[in-house]
């Protein structure tokens, strides 16, 4: 087989414990979701020969290798917040299908709430105050006041909503309520979401991501491996990623996310457009995340995110675009770097085993195109795939 002519395929997807975990470790918790993995691929771990990690260690991926009883030829420890697993996922579909790896790990594992619970660290109000973060620090800002900031820039430019806002919340909880997996699951309405309290202008507490225990992992093999393997193959089509800025002084325009790159690469390298795509898993840090970028992967024009998602489109359940069908990190889980969750249900999904909140194609069979969607960072980053199902 011609060096990068070799298929992809996600061969195996888990998650670890996830919501309140308590007497666990992070190392822990990527032992967990990797051994599910494996057994849900029904691949032997002498056969991988592969791992990504990022988020643990002082010698990420090394240290969770060893724990992991690996000893990988082709490693990746690319580390840019939310967006990092799909950019992950690009790199190793690329090793892949070069001929450089065969079977590549992506493991996550967090004990972000239970580390603060015990005081063993505290929130996340920003991310340092160092290299060009120096000229930002004396302001004040912290991560959630950057995307408070773009959210108000877009209200300002289109005329968009803090109710339009809300109902992404609402609707992510709307997604939980048939997962059985998802840390909170009771409904909520637009105004038990402006009633919370303030975190930053516009967000108030259900704008904003949980804050959650848990882990993840995904297995990718070559075409060659997937015979080997128990699991129905979902084919990684298209990938792309960018990065735009990290001083919000040098981030030309507050509405537009650099998932407008990255998702234009991965549809174009997929062959697919937008109006192909059966469901998105997008990164929903907060409310506006997930607006715009609907809009920047194509979904619905410029401005129009608010209007989009206001007319009730990301139900799972019936809607025109099923959104973040397990609640998101608005509703489900959010243990830090989340956007490994993204691809495991995407894979859920395509392969029919999400339950109650499968989704179907427009001529009510299983979904056939998805697409997931990361971004990191105050939208510093984002990685963009697109997978599918024979």
């Amino acid at each position: 087989m011609e060096p990068g002519s070799r298929k992809v395929a996600v061969v195996g997807v888990s998650l670890a414990d996830c919501g309140r975990v308590t007497g666990a470790t992070p190392y822990t918790l990527h032992a967990q979701a990797a051994r599910r993995a494996l057994a849900d691929a029904g691949l032997d771990r002498a056969r991988v020969d592969g791992l990504a990690s990022a988020g643990l260690g002082t010698l990420a991926p090394v240290e969770v290798a060893e724990y992991l009883g690996l000893r990988p030829t082709w490693v990746d420890s690319t580390s840019v917040g939310g967006s990092t697993w799909e950019v992950m996922a690009a790199h190793a579909a690329d090793a892949i299908a070069a001929g450089h790896a065969n079977a590549v790990l992506l493991v996550y594992g967090s004990t972000a709430r239970a580390d603060i619970k015990a005081g063993r660290r505290t929130g996340t109000l920003s991310f340092g105050a160092r290299g060009p973060l120096q000229f930002e620090a004396p302001y004040g800002h912290t991560l959630i006041s950057k995307y408070a900031m773009a959210a108000r820039r877009h209200m300002i430019e289109y005329g968009t909503t803090v109710e339009q806002l809300a109902q992404v919340a609402v609707q992510a909880r709307a997604n939980a309520a048939l997962n059985p997996e998802a840390m909170y699951r009771a409904p909520i309405t637009v105004d038990d979401v402006a009633s919370g309290p303030v975190i930053a202008d516009p967000f108030t507490k259900l704008h904003c991501c949980l804050r959650s225990d848990g882990g993840a992992a995904v297995l990718l093999a070559a075409e060659e491996y997937v015979r080997d393997c128990r699991t129905t193959p979902v084919w990684i089509l298209g990938t792309g990623e960018h990065v735009s800025h990290a001083a919000m002084s040098e981030w030309p325009d507050f509405t537009l996310s650099p998932a407008a790159v990255s998702g234009r690469l991965a549809f174009a390298r997929a062959g697919v457009t937008p109006s192909d795509i059966d469901f998105a898993e997008i990164y929903d840090a907060f409310t506006y995340m997930t607006l715009v970028t609907l809009e920047d992967l194509g979904f619905c024009a410029k401005g129009e995110g608010g209007a989009f998602v206001d007319k009730g489109r990301l139900l799972a359940r019936g809607g025109e675009l099923p959104v973040n069908t397990d609640g998101g990190g608005l509703s489900a889980q959010h243990p830090g770097m989340r956007g490994l969750f993204l691809l495991v249900e995407a894979v859920r999904q395509l392969r029919g085993e999400a339950g109650e909140r499968q989704v179907r194609a427009r001529d009510g069979g299983l979904p056939r195109l998805g697409v997931a969607s990361g971004t990191g960072g105050w939208f510093c980053s984002s990685g963009t795939v697109v997978l599918g199902r024979d």
